[in-house]
């Protein structure tokens, strides 16, 4: 019987096989501890001498990274977080690998990203892409479940949705054209035919950026709902991750365990989350003895890691000021000189994992906004066409994938959660 390490609670007390490679072994004269992974987990094998010389003398040739057939007993066991070991009877070697480059040793993250297609093997990158493939699924199943429909926008754009200069440029035949940085307007558009829809794909931004939060590409989930105010919109943004949240914590217990992450952290986190508004984190801040910030400034790094910290949860930072933020976003009735918009703050230094707002529906005043931003009108055309035929009220965020893979995961670094990373400096592989 052929089957997989995940599959091994199931075949207790049975001889099977299993299709895997060596990720490490440690032994003694007497017994070999085979340390096994196929993709779907890890698991111990064991090869004890005094059962049979030459499979033991045959385990303990084996080199790092050499895939096999392993045959054998699955035992319990409970000194393993899986539960379960391989009393090994027989090996079959596929490819006997030889100088694996990634050696259990400290590599610096210049080598690792060298070899990134090697190191994705590792038992820690393997737990990252499992929680990120998690909230994929998460992803999907909370917004199917809840009557929004997905639509794919265009990855090649005319114009910036967000009115920057830092596109990647490309020639479409004889016009020019861009690398998308969001998928926001054409969801826009989507929202007006379907009422509830969300994006989810590549985005790029060609910013300079160094820092452990950037990547150049990354993914990003967009939703956006007619008829919904801002509030309604904060509601969902909050039941989402509370969602995400729950289920990385109940599907990847393993995985967490794998890379030390304390989950009493992230089981306090239950929706509603609180709010500041942006004017009382410019006073909260200065308190807090932040003199450099000034009101009309944007926050920094280190000025979200103290927002969060102050609250100790993820908290929604709502009504910054108009001027440095988007053209689209609604002008806050209560305070002119802001916007109904916010960003999500991520505890523990993980810094904004959402940001979003109420749009502007009325024609004239978006009108305006364009051509105050400095953009051109006639590329966007079509996007004022969806006030002047039937505007409503409409509301949309956009959540970060590989931030809420770091932040949930417990990683330093956000080039961890993409599986090939897009950094200034790298290309490779």
């Amino acid at each position: 019987m052929k089957i997989s390490i995940n599959q091994a609670p199931q075949y207790a007390g049975e001889e099977v096989t299993i299709g895997c490679w060596l990720l490490q072994k440690r032994g003694s004269g007497k017994i070999q501890f085979l340390q096994l992974r196929d993709g779907t987990g890890f698991m111990q094998g064991i090869v004890v001498k005094a059962s049979d010389e030459t499979l033991f003398e045959k385990a303990k040739g084996l080199n790092q990274e050499t895939s096999m057939y392993v045959t054998g007993l699955i035992k319990a066991d409970d000194r393993s977080s899986f539960g379960y070991e391989m009393e090994i009877s027989n090996i079959e070697i596929i490819h006997a690998a030889e100088g694996y480059p990634i050696t259990p040793k400290e590599h610096g993250p210049e080598f690792l990203l060298d070899y990134r297609h090697l190191w994705l093997r590792s038992r820690k990158q393997h737990a990252v892409m499992n929680i990120r493939n998690q909230i994929i699924k998460s992803t999907y199943d909370f917004f199917f479940d809840n009557g929004y429909k997905k639509i794919d926008p265009p990855i090649l754009t005319s114009s910036a949705p967000e009115g920057t200069t830092e596109l990647f440029h490309t020639k479409y035949f004889e016009e020019d054209a861009f690398l998308s940085q969001s998928g926001q307007l054409y969801a826009e558009a989507a929202a007006m035919a379907h009422g509830k829809v969300f994006t989810f794909g590549p985005t790029f931004r060609a910013e300079k950026s160094k820092t452990r939060r950037h990547l150049i590409e990354f993914w990003m989930i967009e939703p956006e709902m007619a008829f919904y105010n801002h509030e309604d919109s904060l509601q969902v943004q909050e039941q989402y991750v509370e969602y995400l949240v729950q289920n990385v914590i109940t599907s990847c217990r393993l995985d967490l365990e794998a890379l030390g992450r304390n989950t009493s952290v992230l089981e306090r986190i239950k929706a509603p989350f609180p709010r500041i508004t942006y004017t009382e984190a410019i006073e909260l801040l200065k308190e807090k003895g932040f003199d450099d910030i000034e009101w009309g400034e944007d926050f920094g790094a280190p000025h979200e890691t103290e927002i969060a910290t102050h609250f100790d949860q993820p908290v929604f930072i709502v009504n910054y000021p108009k001027e440095i933020k988007s053209f689209y976003m609604e002008e806050n009735p209560d305070d002119p000189r802001t916007v109904l918009c916010a960003d999500l703050i991520a505890p523990e230094g993980y810094g904004e994992v959402i940001g979003g707002s109420e749009r502007i529906h009325d024609f004239h005043k978006l009108k305006q906004k364009i051509i105050d931003s400095g953009l051109d009108i006639d590329a966007y055309e079509w996007y004022l066409d969806l006030r002047r035929y039937g505007s409503v009220p409409h509301s949309g965020f956009g959540l970060g994938l590989e931030r809420t893979v770091a932040w949930l995961s417990g990683v330093q670094h956000v080039r961890e959660t993409a599986p090939f990373p897009r950094l200034l400096n790298r290309l490779y592989p």
